[in-house]
């Protein structure tokens, strides 16, 4: 989350949670919602993914 946090606010966005699923929760980064599984180990690919994503938001939103 604080990855998350830092790639939102170095492009001037917010990272608010949205609501919680069964094994997930809803994030949303300007306008795109980003979905994080609720583990207590996130397998790495998947972290790179969300990280990846929210990176490509933040670009796009410059």
């Amino acid at each position: 989350m604080t990855r998350l946090r830092a790639i939102a606010t170095s492009a001037d966005l917010v990272l608010d949670f949205v609501r919680e699923g069964a094994n997930h929760e809803i994030w949303r980064i300007g306008n795109e919602r980003i979905v994080i599984p609720r583990h207590r180990e996130v397998n790495e690919r998947t972290a790179d993914g969300i990280l990846r994503r929210a990176r490509e938001v933040a670009a796009d939103d410059k």
